[in-house]
């Protein structure tokens, strides 16, 4: 009966309603609309593939393992990078995960955290949420920088430049998740950084049971959040080899 209810549940709401849907478009086109029947075919298995887990891991293995922590660490200053807040000011859970590492991480070093995240698509800048959580867990303020105008990636890095040519800090030692490890690496790399990495938020599972291949939703948003920083991974290379180029 559990059994049932679950598979039920996985194809009675997106993806899976939308996966069963375009199989039958395949089929009643079949035939006649030769053309649509296979796109319609072609994209429900693709739907399938990056909404079940083995696939989503194929996706994120080489990005979650680019680096390791490393077993011990001395830094000059805890570079924590925003990864995104809802409407209401709340951090999602990228971003959660990094400020929270960036905490136990100060407990452990006692030197100074910036926090780098503007108001990308809010109103608030994120580095103001992120700092406002740290001042809760008693993390003094004088220790706290944060950088409330960058956007992306790349303005990441000029901003947190800024803050610690003022705090005198070259040696950083970078906190965000490990999916979005490669691209920022190389990036603060390029903007002169001795960079130490600390990926956090680790996405690959590697363990699966039969539930594992039923297509989910969350799933299909981890798949997508891969993808996407597949997409990030090579117009950063295009581009800082554009900025090197000048």
């Amino acid at each position: 009966m559990f059994f049932l209810k679950k598979l039920i549940s996985y194809f009675i709401l997106p993806p899976g309603l939308i996966i069963l849907v375009l199989l039958f478009i395949s089929y009643l086109t079949k035939g006649r609309e030769r053309l649509a029947s296979r796109l319609s075919f072609a994209t429900a298995i693709l739907l399938y593939a990056i909404s079940i887990e083995p696939v989503k891991d194929f996706l994120y293995r080489p990005l979650d393992f680019a680096y390791r922590k490393p077993e011990s660490v001395q830094a000059d200053v805890i570079v924590v990078l925003g990864g995104g807040t809802y409407n209401n000011r709340e951090l999602k859970g990228s971003s959660f995960k990094r400020v929270i590492e960036g905490f136990l991480l100060y407990k452990e070093l006692s030197v100074p955290i910036v926090l780098s995240g503007g108001a990308s698509t809010g109103l608030t800048p994120e580095s103001l949420i992120m700092k406002n959580l740290l001042m809760e867990f008693g993390v003094d303020e004088r220790f706290i920088y944060a950088d409330t105008k960058s956007r992306d990636t790349m303005e990441n890095a000029i901003y947190v430049q800024e803050i610690c040519r003022q705090i005198n800090c070259k040696r950083i030692l970078l906190v965000t998740s490990g999916f979005h490890m490669r691209r920022a690496v190389r990036t603060f790399r390029e903007f002169g950084f001795e960079v130490i990495p600390y990926p956090v938020d680790i996405r690959y599972e590697g363990v699966y049971n039969l539930y594992s291949y039923f297509p989910k939703y969350t799933t299909l948003k981890d798949s997508t959040i891969a993808l996407r920083e597949y997409i990030g991974i090579l117009y950063y290379y295009v581009a800082l080899n554009m900025i090197k180029g000048i």
